[in-house]
């Protein structure tokens, strides 16, 4: 709680209200003043002056205060100012000392009426003193009134460390109000500026987030002052916390060529701080700085530093040559240590705004660059872990992960641990790339993180690694057409059911797992994000390889009432992806009673919140009931949305429309259209495949391929789904006639096929006793997976035929599931489809063009589509 200063109402009561003025104007325009010829160094020497008595009788008050003996400590004063010995001003100053360290500004003032009901005058190390103890106990009001106090009624101006000295507590306290009232006296005493009060305006600066305002205090300060090493890196500071990085690299080049000039005058206290041994005397730079890049200019640089992006990487290496150098004459100078700290605030301020080119212009600067053997030892710089953490930061978003373990490894050279930020950022992009070991690994070595995303960033990989396993297994087990014959005959000559074993499809729950209880030994509490990863990973059991049974749904809602326990727990809601992910588990189990018990607490949930349960929640339910046959709880969850005032969206009516097709109901398909252009969705194409799979049903092809037809017409891209949908009926019902049709007219809409596709007319020629014809279409439609052009099969022929067709190596399935992982997977199909077709013993043609079968396509499509 702040105190009321009485003594200062006493002794300012003839100040009149509304005296001071406030602020006029903006704060920073105050820079264009005109300064005094001589400024004096904001350090000043505080000697306690005085006789032996006195200064016994100062210790004894002090000691009182210390001990918070206030009454004793206002006797002891009373006592000393009655006293029969003269005293001066520097008698207090070992009083005023201790008040301004506290701070105790009460104490002060109360010294100070002593002074002048004693008519001691004012020095100025009391002046500044006294301030110093009214600003840092935050009474910027009173210290802005005793100032102009003493100018009126004592004639007493206070000199440039006072000043410097109010504007740091302005600074400190975000008073924008004193500071102007500041620079309003300041000009008034026509006071100029030292480097302490640009240091302390940049802090303003930097507080207001006034970009023009810091430039001007550059432009300000190199106009009256030469370059100075410590100062450089305050604007580098300051420019940087701003966002400037332009400015903050060019500031950067002034250090860079300041320190090659040798005139750096920074030296290091007993303590170890380093400060600016130069004299602070205003003297104008001779050169041109302002805004550009170092030039070497008459008495200020005297080598020329300046790295232009389009210059040759012989120019580079010879500035960098020269650089190193000259360097090398000061690698155990202290400046050597700012250069360091400054170039690691520009590094970490690239990684932060992703400034990746700018980053790498910076390292060919030091020399650290990676097409260049120099690095920052060389130029005495001694790179330390801060300084890599930066760099690796920087470069990984663009160079990728690769080239962060690279600088790990010269770390490791030289004995430099790394920063938990820095293997927590390579981690992230390890987990984006799916190369899950290594960032396990890096994760493992992390001993402190504050915030939960590079965990985050390797659940998720888990979670999309376990999606890719899921595709691969209906990819492997579903898509392939070969059947039993492949099972039976290619897996026996390859080892491509070892693949299931290999690091491809390991467990990744367990990997998460792991990862869970590195961030409890961390102790870092998990965010809403994780939870969303947790339901996504673990929220389901047997699904997508079994559907689900009495166990697996025990099992699931053990682990769902897990997550929620510790959620709550950790006082974590749920957000609308976190209950999304709970519901599509439970859906992907076939739990549906669980599944509307969670729904009805989604919306008791988010209607507490006042936040719409909205359409994509409503359509995991609606798509989880559909594909459970539950097309009845689906029409009647519908119902209940539409009549709640839940606006459906294009996807509600699409997954109802395909509700009707399990119903058997054309006509309630239609109606669901008809709404559907009602509230303004237009039909998409998966809203006719819906409907055309309504149509087969009911073995309606002719009624189906019309639709189809109008489809087309009215501008939809028909894509390979709806063609899947109409060869699936064809095959069950042995429609060859169909199939062939449907193949060709694909082939003439250059509408790739797939694997599904594959696997579809592969069996209707098998189950129809047609073997040779099966394999022969399953080698054209494996080439038109690859493309359709002729040209581009004559490459991927170069490219692929000896490695992985024809190939003998055993590793050969693995090289091609490679380029599944790559998520090419009609490519992997196309490829293992050929390579199968080989080791079957039919010769592979990479021109399916002139295939008899597809030349028997494309000569009977027209009268096929008469007869159809």
């Amino acid at each position: 709680m702040r105190i009321p200063l009485r003594s200062i109402a006493d002794t300012l009561c003839r100040f009149k209200s509304g005296e001071l003025e406030r602020g006029r104007g903006n704060f920073f325009r105050r820079l264009e003043l005109c300064r005094s010829v001589a400024t004096i160094k904001g350090n000043v020497f505080l000697g306690y002056g005085g006789e032996p008595l006195t200064k016994s009788i100062q210790v004894q008050i002090v000691d009182a205060l210390r001990l918070g003996e206030r009454s004793r400590a206002s006797s002891l004063l009373l006592d000393f100012g009655n006293g029969n010995q003269s005293l001066k001003a520097n008698d207090f100053v070992y009083i005023l000392n201790y008040c301004a360290r506290s701070p105790d500004p009460l104490f002060v003032m109360e010294t100070w009426r002593l002074m002048e009901e004693k008519e001691i005058d004012l020095n100025n190390t009391c002046y500044l003193l006294m301030v110093r103890a009214l600003c840092r106990g935050g009474y910027l009001e009173e210290a802005c009134k005793f100032m102009k106090f003493l100018r009126e009624n004592h004639g007493t101006y206070p000199l440039l460390p006072v000043y410097n000295c109010f504007l740091g507590a302005c600074a400190k306290m975000k008073s924008i109000i004193h500071a102007n009232q500041c620079l309003d006296l300041m000009e008034l005493q026509r006071v100029g500026k030292n480097e302490i009060t640009y240091s302390v305006l940049l802090k303003i600066a930097v507080w207001q987030q006034d970009l023009s305002a810091a430039r001007e205090i550059w432009e300000d300060y190199i106009k009256h002052y030469s370059l100075n090493i410590i100062s450089l890196r305050r604007f580098i500071w300051s420019f940087i916390r701003l966002k400037d990085l332009k400015s903050a690299y060019e500031t950067l080049q002034h250090m860079v060529a300041l320190a090659i000039s040798g005139k750096h005058f920074v030296s290091r206290t007993d303590e170890g701080r380093l400060y600016s041994s130069r004299l602070d005397i205003p003297i104008p730079s001779k050169s041109e700085l302002r805004s550009q890049n170092v030039q070497s200019g008459e008495n200020e640089q005297s080598v020329a530093f300046k790295f232009d992006t389009d210059s040759s990487n012989i120019e580079r290496s010879k500035s960098i040559s020269a650089t190193v150098g000259m360097l090398n004459n000061y690698k155990n100078l202290p400046v050597m240590e700012v250069l360091r700290l400054s170039i690691n605030d520009v590094l970490h301020a690239c990684a932060q705004t992703r400034a990746y080119g700018l980053a790498e212009q910076l390292m060919m600067l030091v020399g650290l660059f990676l097409y260049h053997k120099l690095l920052m030892q060389n130029l005495g710089l001694q790179p330390s872990s801060h300084t890599y953490d930066g760099f690796v930061r920087a470069i990984i978003q663009r160079r990728g992960f690769g080239a962060g373990l690279e600088m790990l490894k010269v770390m490791e050279e030289r004995n430099l641990k790394p920063h938990d930020s820095t293997l927590a950022a390579l981690s992230v992009q390890c987990s984006k790339a799916l190369e899950l070991d290594l960032a396990e690994a890096l994760l493992e070595q992390v001993c402190e993180c504050p915030y939960p995303y590079p965990f985050n960033a390797f659940l998720e990989a888990c979670d999309n690694m376990s999606k890719l396993i899921n595709q691969f297994s209906s990819f492997f087990f579903s898509f392939f057409p070969i059947g039993h014959l492949i099972l039976e005959l290619a897996f026996k000559a390859s080892p491509v059911t070892n693949m299931l074993q290999k690091p491809l499809l390991k467990d990744q729950p367990k990997r998460a797992l792991r990862i869970l209880a590195k961030m409890r030994q961390l102790e870092l509490q998990p965010d809403i994000r994780t939870y969303e990863l947790l339901f996504s990973m673990f929220g389901n059991v047997n699904a997508p390889y079994e559907e689900g049974n009495r166990l697996s749904h025990v099992d699931s809602r053990k682990r769902i009432n897990a997550i929620e326990m510790d959620m709550a727990k950790n006082g974590v809601q749920h957000s609308h992806l976190s209950m999304k992910n709970l519901l599509k588990a439970l859906g992907a189990e076939g739990m549906t009673i669980e599944l509307l018990q969670y729904l009805h607490v989604a919306e008791n949930l988010f209607c507490h919140t006042n936040t719409k349960l909205g359409a994509p929640i409503y359509n995991v339910v609606l798509h989880s009931l559909v594909e459970a046959n539950e097309s009845h709880m689906a029409i009647q969850i519908f119902k209940k949305m539409t009549s709640s005032g839940f606006q459906p969206n294009a996807t509600t009516y699409n997954i109802m429309v395909d509700c009707c097709s399990y119903i058997k109901c054309f006509k309630s398909g239609c109606a669901l259209v008809s709404m559907m252009v009602r509230h303004g969705f237009y039909p998409e194409t998966k809203t006719y495949t819906a409907l055309m799979k309504i149509l087969l049903e009911y073995e309606n092809f002719d009624e189906a391929l019309s639709l189809m037809d109008q489809a087309s017409l009215e501008g939809h891209q028909l894509d390979v789904l709806m063609y899947n949908t109409i060869l699936k009926k064809a095959s069950e019902k042995a429609r060859i006639d169909i199939i062939e049709f449907i193949i060709e007219r694909m082939h003439q809409d250059k509408v790739q096929p797939d694997p599904v596709t594959c696997n579809y007319v592969f069996s209707a020629y098998v189950d129809g006793g047609f073997h040779n014809t099966a394999m022969e279409a399953l080698q054209v439609l494996s080439m038109w997976m690859i493309s359709y052009e002729d040209m581009t099969l004559e490459e991927k022929k170069i490219e692929f035929e000896k490695d992985f067709v024809s190939s003998e190596d055993l590793q050969a399935e693995s090289k091609i599931l490679q380029v599944f992982k790559d998520y090419d997977e009609h490519l992997a199909a196309a490829l293992l489809n050929l390579r199968w077709c080989a080791i079957l013993g039919f010769p592979v043609s990479w021109s399916p063009n002139q295939s008899q079968w597809a030349t028997r396509l494309s000569t009977n499509y027209d009268s096929t589509r008469t007869v159809l």
